[in-house]
């Protein structure tokens, strides 16, 4: 079983734990002109036209369907609630590794929440809707405006707020993928689910 992991700095792990996120984005790494879909023995299929006139396929890391588990750091599970988990053989295991603080280094198989893949599309990144936006982590603050956890206003430490959703989820992009990555509208493999555990 493969695993995906979501900001906690921006509360994103903690919005998809509570259905408040079904959907996420993941940028394709590489500079393509254009990038063409379809759908063939029950898989999508993806080619990519570089800039040198190539085509290439390029293969999204999930497929629809496909259960993916939830990485988070060992040390913030409840482990003697995990069902199945023998906690008494593994606790030397996982208290003495890399996963115990980092949940880049967890194993899929301890991992006590699940998602399942129930549709992927290609876009441009700067062609989310304000719905998806939604989806995506941002939440409303007020009346006609929103906030996403963890982004905050550098000198009073209050939340910062938003007067549409694609500004939140601009700065939102830009935090996670590093500043400027809004305005290079990558390419992007949107990955649309569930929680199922």
């Amino acid at each position: 079983m493969k695993k995906i992991l979501f900001n906690d700095k921006y509360g994103l792990t903690d919005a998809v734990l509570n259905k408040r996120k079904t959907m996420t984005r993941r940028i394709i790494k590489g500079e393509f002109e254009d990038v063409k879909a379809y759908h063939a023995n029950g898989d999508w299929h993806f080619i990519a036209d570089t800039k040198d006139g190539d085509s290439i396929v390029v293969k999204p890391a999930y497929v629809e369907g496909e259960k993916v588990a939830i990485a988070q750091a060992y040390q913030t599970l409840r482990w003697p609630a995990l069902p199945g988990i023998d906690w008494e053989a593994i606790t030397d295991e996982v208290t003495h590794s890399k996963g115990w603080n980092n949940k880049m280094f967890v194993k899929a198989e301890y991992m006590p929440h699940r998602i399942r893949i129930t549709d992927i599309k290609l876009e441009r990144l700067q062609d989310i809707s304000d719905e998806d936006c939604l989806e995506e982590g941002v939440k409303k603050h007020g009346k006609g405006t929103f906030k996403v956890d963890g982004i905050r206003y550098a000198f009073t430490k209050r939340p910062r707020i938003f007067y549409t959703p694609k500004q939140a989820f601009e700065c939102l992009i830009d935090k996670i993928g590093g500043k400027g990555t809004w305005d290079a509208n990558p390419w992007v493999f949107v990955y649309v689910f569930e929680l199922i555990e």
